[in-house]
């Protein structure tokens, strides 16, 4: 589902600006860390899980170590707490991400999104709003891990998370978004039209309104779905997993006509930084696979 801790514990950098290797490094309290690659290639665009920051993912996201000196600029978003976007925050995040971008004069060339579980769906969202309006800003591919993509789904297994009672956690997270989805967007069955706006996909109707403009990008799907941890720690289902969301976003794709389109089911890399086995994790991207990706 999605990585949930309590706010408080978020850290956000004070703004400051050093040199380090040749390549500058740029973070601003507000919204973004940029790391500019001397002899750029291309850049990475990051987006952190629900309650997390920049500082989260440089932590846990291992294949950023250095990234740099192979020639990736990386720009780290703060944009968080979010599962999906209106049209009017499209727009303000588009707007956002060039100010970025014009005022560090960083190329808008080989742009790569990617974000990892609710971070995927708004790097998803974000991507598709940014070809379809014909943006200065076009990605050349966009990367997903683990992302709950189907809201629908996501309430529902709300709900299942909630009267299985597995653990405190679940039931915690489970409680979260039910409120959150019901103050916000409604119950699907009598709100399901907004759900096809603002769901980066939804299974039970087949809605492309969100995905029909990245069928001719580079694009990524990974999840890890360890049925064994799965079911020992959250008692689920592959159906009721994100890797379910993510395999049928994919396969609506190829029938839009995609080539690029990868749907990868990763085994034995959900670790996260304390060494811990998490399927739920930035890691399921591996660094020089990645790398190889993105420059070719």
């Amino acid at each position: 589902m999605i990585k949930i801790k309590s706010a408080a514990g978020i850290f956000l950098a004070f703004f400051f600006l050093i040199h380090c290797n040749a390549n500058e490094i740029k973070t601003s309290e507000k919204n973004y860390e940029l790391h500019v690659a001397s002899k750029q290639k291309a850049v990475l665009i990051l987006f952190p899980c629900f309650p997390c920051n920049a500082e989260n993912t440089k932590s846990e996201a291992k294949f950023l170590r250095d990234i740099e000196n192979e020639g990736v600029t990386t720009l780290l978003l703060n944009y968080n707490m979010k599962l999906y976007l209106s049209e009017s925050e499209k727009e303000e995040y588009s707007k956002e991400l060039n100010m970025i971008f014009d005022q560090n004069k960083i190329a808008k060339e080989n742009i790569f999104m990617g974000g990892f579980s609710s971070g995927g769906n708004l790097a998803l969202l974000l991507s598709n709003h940014l070809i379809k309006t014909k943006n200065s800003l076009q990605p050349k591919g966009l990367f997903v891990i683990d992302s709950p993509l189907d809201l629908e789904r996501l309430y529902s297994e709300a709900l299942d998370d909630i009267e299985k009672n597995i653990s405190e956690e679940a039931v915690e997270e489970g409680n979260y978004l039910v409120q959150l989805f019901s103050h916000e967007i409604g119950n699907p069955k009598e709100n399901i039209e907004s759900y096809k706006k603002l769901s980066p996909y939804l299974i039970s109707c087949d809605s492309k309104v969100n995905i029909e403009y990245l069928k001719n990008v580079k694009i990524r799907f990974y999840c890890e779905p360890d049925l064994e941890w799965y079911l020992a720690n959250k008692n689920r289902t592959y159906e009721e997993l994100n890797a379910f969301h993510l395999e049928k976003a994919y396969n609506s794709l190829l029938k839009l006509g995609a080539e690029k389109a990868e749907f990868i089911k990763t085994s034995n890399r959900g670790i996260d930084a304390n060494g811990n086995k998490k399927p739920h994790s930035w890691n399921l991207a591996e660094r020089e696979n990645l790398l190889k990706w993105i420059l070719n």
